[in-house]
């Protein structure tokens, strides 16, 4: 059996199996393409922020607490020692970079992803954590808490 030739040339065997083609590569690129996109975000730029003014008074931190906030685009904790001394971390615990918290019960930074625990001068103590906390400057301005990277 032989196919019919157009006008153009073509056949109808070879029309239809260009627009079968055209059709399983258009829902193949209308598949792949989201699911790449999904699997290699865009790159973000880091937040060159160095210093950070907290909307807390040094007042509304009570002793033996501590605050999450954001530092750019990293999350922060916030500490005042049962001494009354402000200090500032990253809150990426640097096993995981689960978020860390502050526990007043055991008095210090602790992390509930693999239970690692930060003395209140950032330091592991104890669990898979294999270094410090990153340490952030605390300054009290009048009414204001301001935060900066240390150099």
């Amino acid at each position: 059996m032989t196919d019919k030739v157009g006008r153009s040339g073509q056949s109808r065997r070879g029309f239809v199996n260009w627009i079968l083609s055209t059709g399983v590569g258009g829902l193949l690129l209308a598949v792949l393409y989201p699911v790449g996109r999904y699997l290699v975000p865009p790159a973000a730029g880091e937040s060159t922020a160095s210093t950070v003014t907290l909307n807390l008074k040094p007042e509304d931190v009570a002793p033996n607490t501590g605050q999450i906030f954001k530092f750019g685009s990293q999350p922060a904790i916030l500490v005042r020692t049962p001494g009354g001394e402000l200090r500032a971390f990253s809150a990426s615990c640097t096993h995981l970079s689960c978020i860390v918290q502050y526990r007043e019960d055991i008095g210090h930074i602790w992390c509930a992803c693999h239970n690692g625990h930060f003395d209140l001068n950032g330091r592991n103590i104890q669990g898979p954590p294999p270094r410090a906390l990153d340490e952030f400057a605390v300054n009290v301005r009048g009414d204001e808490i301001v935060v900066s990277r240390v150099s």
